[in-house]
């Protein structure tokens, strides 16, 4: 993305990481765990082109209502917002909407990142196989989100400091867990939910079809992170298993400080101070803040970091009830949405029969159909 998009320099921003990573070899290339390979083969089979899939020719208006209800910028209600002529609050709405794809970015950014490392340093044949396709789905996430960002917001935001200091922590850590427990859990869970918001509540169609087909990804994602960290918890030491839950619970309270969106309110110039009090005050925002942790906290629990610690934390939180939450039937729930997004978009019966004869499901009778499309033209 060319630095001129961006809010602040790049230069000013940009960082990297050392990480003393073991690179584990593995030769039992006979053994692995049902689950995880079925989930691996679902990995290759879902395979999608974002340049083909998404109507990238729909029109985005910045500056509209329609990207994200307002009842989701942080100073909804406030004097301060109510003090906003139509001009200061489009331009709001063009910088938050631009605030929260860059984080989106980032994140995928550091997903990218995350999900080489793990495919370096996990033990275990199957969880390779799968970390594999998961480096292919954030390239696809950072290519989109940056497209989006750079052809039609026209505006980026650099990291958000606690973004960037849980992707610190997890980077540099030379145990392969911490990679999984920090980007699969922690930072994808709550992506997932704040993807589920525009998915489910914007009216902007392109947004709504990204981040639709980025959540059909991602849920499987935090499925197969679930699924290798449940497998291995079992195995730590009490002090082990502590220290975990320590990071869990750091991590969370950093993730739910990162959407006050400070740096925009920074950058507008307004009155930082008064705006984060609102922020703090506003019950439309604890709701949306505990909303946020609706996919992270059950899968806290599945894995087995379910100690005093973390439960009180997510008390203090509020958001201890959705332990009772069914992480897989969230995980069902995204990808039909995302097939029933396809089917709504009309496939020729044409790309649907080739779509059968290749083993591929809806999802990618698209790319079939662009393919016949292109070779019809030559």
């Amino acid at each position: 993305m060319s630095t001129r998009f961006y809010a602040l320099p790049v230069d000013q921003t940009q960082w990297a990481v050392s990480s003393g990573a073991t690179t584990i070899f593995n030769w039992e290339y006979d053994e692995g765990r049902d689950r995880l390979l079925n989930l691996y083969e679902k990995g290759k089979n879902k395979q999608w082109n974002a340049q083909t899939r998404i109507d990238w020719s729909i029109d985005v208006d910045p500056g509209s209502a329609e990207n994200a209800p307002d009842e989701q910028i942080a100073i909804y209600g406030s004097d301060i917002w109510e003090a906003l002529d139509e001009k200061g609050r489009e331009e709001l709405r063009h910088h938050m909407v631009s605030w929260l794809n860059s984080q989106f970015l980032h994140g995928e950014q550091g997903a990218l990142i995350c999900s080489a490392k793990i495919v370096q340093t996990v033990p275990d044949i199957d969880s390779k196989f799968y970390a594999a396709t998961q480096v292919m789905d954030e390239a696809r996430h950072v290519e989109m989100y940056s497209k989006y960002l750079r052809e039609k917001i026209e505006l980026a935001y650099p990291i958000n400091r606690q973004l960037q200091a849980l992707l610190d922590q997890v980077i540099a850590d030379e145990r392969w867990d911490m990679t999984y427990l920090g980007m699969q859990v922690i930072i994808e869970g709550l992506a997932l939910a704040a993807f589920a918001l525009i998915r489910d509540y914007s009216t902007e169609p392109l947004a709504k079809q990204v981040n639709t087909y980025v959540m059909q990804d991602e849920a499987r994602h935090v499925a197969f992170g679930r699924l290798a960290l449940r497998d291995f918890y079992p195995q730590l030491t009490t002090a082990e298993r502590d220290e975990r839950e320590e990071f869990v619970v750091e991590a969370s309270y950093l993730m739910r400080d990162r959407i006050r969106g400070v740096e925009v309110w920074e950058n507008l110039g307004y009155d930082v101070q008064r705006c984060m009090e609102f922020v703090e005050n506003s019950e439309m925002m604890k709701i949306f803040q505990r909303m946020l942790f609706s996919r992270i906290v059950p899968t806290v629990k599945d894995i087995g970091l379910w100690g005093d610690k973390v439960q009180k934390a997510y008390e203090d939180m509020e958001v201890i009830e959705f332990s009772h939450v069914d992480p897989e039937s969230l995980q069902a729930q995204d990808e039909d949405i995302a097939r029933t997004l396809d089917e709504s978009r009309g496939l020729s019966e044409e790309a649907e029969a080739a779509a059968a004869l290749a083993g591929v499901d809806k999802a990618r009778a698209l790319e079939v159909q662009q393919t016949i499309e292109d070779g019809a033209q030559e």
